[in-house]
């Protein structure tokens, strides 16, 4: 995807004097993409393996809920509690790490399939948000929680940093660690990877516990971005998560793809939607335009990891060997 990045710069500097800009780029565009960079590593990390969680959407917003309704005070639609905010923020980390666990255990230790598993607890979350908030917005968050969203060191946003810190980390962890080789194996042949001796169960198992902390952790950037927390925050996200890392080659097989190349993915999407927004094009057609540009990467994509083939195919049909004619006549 880089060079299709390279040329959406200099096309956005050509259309618009504003997006080269320093604030342009740190502020829409980096750190407007930070929660989907998140994410995307999170859910990368778990379709490598041969797994994903749809359910990472709704910890964007339940996780800051609960953990900020124990904090704010009752006018702000707070239940009382009036905890200390830095155990607010550990109660956000654990609500993360609880439903990490028990998708863990019901798709690694029951063997239950994972797109339905983590579908009913999107549903589950989003009614426990939507119940626990009574639909209603929280504010007068404390500075634990939005001084991510203001502190800018060297210039560059906070949520900026964090993104790259996590980018980087898992980067690492895949390539060098013992454990990332084996999230590898499991995703290319996991019967192979158990008869190696790898712990496919308990590798699985972690995957969800630490893709749902990161979750947590987005939800907790996007809280402080926006200085509040809506019951709806992050909805229809997830969506964009699995265009941003198949984009970046992330195979939703399982088995290849580098984390990397996913957040080549989440750059190219936030330079496209700063482009929209930029060239002020009416709202009603910036998400057939989004799509439309996501199904042309994925295209290019595809052309690009397969030496051509794959445009080849859309040109002209395969051809039929001797043999195969042979045995048509017989």
């Amino acid at each position: 995807m880089l060079p299709v990045i390279v040329l959406l710069i200099v096309f956005g500097n050509l259309i618009h004097p504003a997006f080269l800009t320093w604030n342009n780029v740190m502020t829409n565009i980096l750190a407007a993409s930070a929660v989907l960079a998140v994410l995307v590593v999170a859910e990368s990390m778990l379709i490598i393996a041969g797994k994903f969680d749809l359910s990472l959407q709704s910890l964007v917003a339940l996780a800051p809920m609960i953990s900020a309704i124990t904090v704010v005070p009752v006018e702000s639609f707070g239940n009382g509690l009036g905890l200390n905010p830095v155990l607010g923020i550990l109660i956000l980390f654990a609500v993360g790490a609880a439903v990490g666990a028990i998708n863990g255990l019901l798709v690694a230790r029951l063997n239950l399939n994972a797109f339905i598993v983590t579908l009913a607890m999107l549903i589950l979350l989003q009614g426990v948000t939507l119940g626990v908030s009574s639909g209603k917005t929280l504010y007068n968050l404390p500075d634990a929680y939005t001084f991510i969203g203001r502190v800018a060191p060297l210039g560059i946003p906070l949520e900026v940093w964090i993104a790259l810190v996590v980018i980087a980390t898992a980067a690492w962890f895949l390539r060098y660690s013992v454990v990332g080789r084996q999230i590898y194996a499991i995703g290319g042949n996991v019967d192979s990877a158990r008869a190696a001796g790898v712990k496919v169960e308990r590798v699985i198992f972690g995957l969800f516990i630490v893709a749902s902390l990161l979750a947590s952790l987005a939800g907790w950037l996007m809280t402080a971005r926006i200085a509040s927390v809506t019951a709806n925050q992050g909805n229809g996200i997830i969506f964009t998560v699995f265009a941003a890392s198949v984009i970046g080659g992330i195979d939703l097989n399982g088995g290849r793809g580098q984390i990397l190349g996913a957040a080549t993915g989440v750059l190219l999407l936030g330079i496209i939607q700063n482009l929209l927004v930029l060239s002020q094009v009416p709202s009603f057609w910036v998400m057939a335009i989004y799509g439309a540009v996501i199904l042309l990467s994925l295209m290019l994509s595809a052309a690009a990891s397969s030496g051509g083939a794959f445009l080849g195919t859309l040109w002209k049909p395969k051809n039929i060997s001797d043999k195969a004619r042979a045995g048509e006549r017989a």
